[in-house]
């Protein structure tokens, strides 16, 4: 029993000599002051820092602003301001950091940072969208001097984006303190190259940032250790540098596979020793054991197992959030779309935020992760074709490297609809990029998405440089593809851009309706004068088509790997079909406040084994009215529409159509519509007559979204009913909610593309019944929200 005490405490103490020394990162975000002021001089002193605002980032301050067309950056950017912004911080690092090496991790800032270390000029990062470190060392003071960081973000010139892009420190900042001589976590790179029966390989490569010898001398001890998915210890691996190389291969037994139902994760550890076997520095990453295959007949094998990339497309905004990044948001918005049947989503069309690919490791969710949407040929005025020429090489670098050990990163997309393609410069450009993100990480494919489907007119194609092609809408040329591109791997890289408006329900037409009709116009010529667009999956942009059109032609082709739906959420800005006021999207399959429209349950019908019952319209109608009445189902041959109880027939999906149908005469009272099967009924679902809205019922969500971090948000949902609780559409209010306590409200919306109050205010009226708020608390303590309209208080604890 003693000999068992003893030999416990040396391993613990074994961990906390591992885990107490080396390499620390500290969260950077708190603190911070912020002016949109532009003075030069802010660079060496911010002058009365009190009159700046107090702000912790993730920070938009695009996002705090109403909506107007006036700002230059027009409704497809949102409708919302750009300028330029000062951030200043003043911090101090302790006596005890001398020696080591102080760097300051930036997770994305939109646009053209440019950042001094007390007076000290860093440079300016172009790319809003990349992660970029700095080595702070040569700057720093410890003790009681204290340092003053100071960063200027300029998006003043617009547009320089097709879709809201948000303005100013948008992501995590970390300050990472480590050895003088230490790993390079860029060049720090863990695969999974083989796995042989029983046996998988694990690679290890690494190297130090500087050595600290001349080169032949025996190197620094390093340790490897690797962790299995339930946190056990399954192996350990010691070696020596050499020359400030590390270069290991070890072999896990039975390793449990990563995959979409079990996202297995692995830890590995890569400690470095000093001479007295002392933590030197460590990294610690997560990779999963995963094949992954595309076939040009067959489509993509994971793990060696047919599977239909089931994806969508998501912009980088998190609605009333803007582009402030918050991992709680990020996951509501993945298992949102887990849930309908997504296996995939493609980060369109930038590289994402790093905890938004930890999400989908840990969720078991692939990743399509793009680089560009332009190259030398710009699509805006002031878009990224200026910093093309001299940034393109060092930001695909910067892209890989980061993001090359998640297991849950497919494919490399080095464009989306370059322009490019139509003349032979695309040609060298495509084999530049694609060499280099295959010496970079030689274990995924390179794709691009393309537009041309003629193999003489796509020259990006004719590079023969990409190991996948994926091809945007023109779904009736599918069949086309394997002929004009033969022998290469092919995917519906982006399909359908459909329209629609949650809750609202036009006459249907026979045919899908363009909004707009053809290139030719910018906008939809008599559309609805509300700004709204129909949620029956009947209107398009006039490069799409419906969801189901869309689906169904790639369900049908074997040879199409699979799809990736435009677009999984709305957006903000690049509404489609309208102009202002209209100042976000209509493409989402979810609306911008998180609510679901009624196409989410054709896919759910398509794409998961749920049991799948949807009704939709609503049953507020005027007498003489014929409705047309869908339900989406699966799971059964047929389903049965009920009015008041009476039977309308049965109706059931065809071969072109993924939906049951009915033409319905009005008549007050419930709707019902209900699945049998062998005889027995398994599922109801109804839609009832509603009166006036009579009071608020409320939701709150918080730990379905989760992180276990302290930023995580509630999200409390108000929806209108009537004195018998039926949801009520037509009878819409004015609601505001109210923190009681240490917390704050983050933003509100409704879901509708055209409300032109900002999404900050905590006052919003419900559109179509409905309206959402994000609660952040300040602290663990209780606190209050209180959801009050002419129709009473409600409220809840949090």
């Amino acid at each position: 029993m003693n000999l068992y005490y003893f030999i416990s405490i040396l391993f613990l103490f074994q961990l906390q000599l591992v885990y107490g020394q080396g390499r620390s990162n500290v969260s950077f975000n708190d603190n911070w002051h912020f002016t949109l002021q532009d003075q030069l001089g802010y660079r060496l002193n911010d002058g009365d820092a009190q009159a700046w605002e107090s702000v912790e980032l993730p920070h938009d301050w695009s996002i705090k602003a109403d909506f107007s067309a006036s700002y230059p950056a027009g409704n497809a950017g949102g409708a919302l301001p750009g300028g330029i912004g000062w951030y200043s911080k003043r911090f101090k690092l302790p006596t005890a950091d001398q020696g080591k090496n102080i760097q300051l991790y930036f997770g994305g800032v939109y646009r053209y940072a440019e950042i001094w270390i007390n007076g000290v000029y860093f440079g300016k990062k172009p790319n809003g969208y990349l992660s970029f470190t700095l080595d702070l060392t040569p700057h720093v003071k410890f003790g009681n001097q204290p340092n003053r960081i100071a960063i200027r973000v300029d998006n003043s010139k617009q547009p320089n984006s097709r879709w809201y892009s948000g303005s100013g420190i948008y992501r995590d900042v970390y300050l990472i303190k480590s050895s003088e001589v230490h790993l390079d976590e860029q060049e720090t790179f863990i695969t999974t190259p083989e796995i042989q029966g029983v046996l998988g390989q694990l690679k290890v490569r690494s190297k130090l940032n500087k050595l600290a010898r001349p080169k032949g001398v025996a190197g620094n001890k390093y340790q490897i250790t690797v962790w299995d998915p339930k946190g056990n210890i399954l192996l350990k691996k010691t070696g020596v540098e050499k020359d400030g190389y590390i270069d290991a291969s070890l072999q896990v037994e039975k390793p449990q596979l990563w995959s979409l139902a079990s996202p297995n994760l692995y830890r590995v550890q890569l400690t470095l020793l000093t001479k007295n076997n002392t933590v030197e520095d460590q990294i610690e990453k997560r990779i999963g054991f995963r094949t992954i295959r595309f076939d040009a007949k067959t489509g993509f094998y994971l793990n060696g197992e047919a599977l239909k990339i089931l994806g969508v497309c998501m912009h980088h905004d998190l609605g009333a959030l803007g582009a402030a990044f918050n991992k709680s948001a990020a996951k509501r918005q993945l298992v949102m779309m887990k849930e309908m049947g997504v296996n995939a989503i493609r980060t369109a069309h930038n590289p994402p935020a790093d905890e938004l690919l930890d999400l989908c490791d840990e969720m078991g969710i692939l990743v399509y992760n793009e680089a560009f949407d332009m190259w030398k040929k710009r699509k805006n005025k002031f878009d990224y074709h200026i910093d093309f020429p001299t940034e393109h090489l060092k930001d695909i670098e910067a892209w890989v490297r980061r993001d090359r050990n998640h297991a849950s990163v497919i494919l490399w997309s080095i464009g989306n609809e370059i322009r490019e393609q139509f003349d032979s410069t695309g040609i060298a450009l495509t084999q530049e990029m694609a060499k280099l993100v295959k010496s970079l990480d030689p274990t995924r494919p390179v794709t691009a998405a393309l537009t041309e489907n003629n193999y003489v007119k796509n020259f990006i194609a004719q590079a023969e440089a990409l190991d996948v092609l994926g091809f945007n809408y023109k779904h009736e040329d599918y069949d086309k593809l394997p002929v004009e591109f033969k022998d290469i791997p092919l995917l519906a890289s982006e399909t359908v851009s459909a329209l629609q408006t949650r809750g609202v329900y036009d006459r249907l037409h026979d045919t899908i309706q363009l909004w707009p009709a053809s290139s030719k116009d910018k906008y939809v010529v008599n559309g609805n004068p509300d700004y709204t667009v129909s949620a029956y999956d009947n209107v398009a942009a006039y490069w799409g088509t419906s969801h189901e059109k869309a689906w169904l032609a790639v369900k049908n082709r074997p040879f199409l790997a699979g799809t990736f739906v435009w677009t999984g959420f709305d957006y903000l800005g690049e509404p489609v079909p309208y102009p202002y006021p209209a100042r976000s999207s209509y493409y989402g399959i979810v609306d911008l406040a998180g609510i679901p429209k009624d196409v989410y349950y054709m896919y759910q019908s398509e794409w998961t084994d749920k049991d799948v019952l949807h009704l939709l319209p609503h049953w507020n109608w005027k007498t003489g009215d014929t409705v047309d009445v869908w339900a989406y189902y699966n799971k059964a041959e047929a389903v049965e529409l009920f009015l008041n109880g009476k039977s309308l027939g049965t109706s059931a999906k065809t071969a072109d159509r993924l939906h049951a149908s009915w033409k319905v005469p009005f008549e007050k009272g419930e709707l019902k519509v209900v699945k049998k099967r062998a005889g027995k009924i398994v599922q109801e679902a109804s839609v009832r007559t509603a009166t006036e809205a009579h009071a608020v019922k409320v939701s709150v969500e918080h730990e379905k979204y989760a992180t276990g971090e302290s930023r995580d948000l509630y999200f409390v949902t108000a929806e209108l009913v009537d004195q018998a609780g039926q949801s009520v559409l037509h009878n819409d209010q004015e609601i505001e909610f109210i923190v009681k306590g240490n917390a704050k409200v983050l933003g509100t919306d409704n879901g509708f593309q055209a409300d032109l109050r900002g999404l900050h205010q905590p006052k919003r009226r419900t559109f179509k019944g409905k309206a959402l708020g994000m609660i952040q608390k300040m602290a663990d303590t209780p606190c209050t929200v209180i959801i009050s309209s002419a129709l009473g208080d409600q409220q809840i604890s949090i």
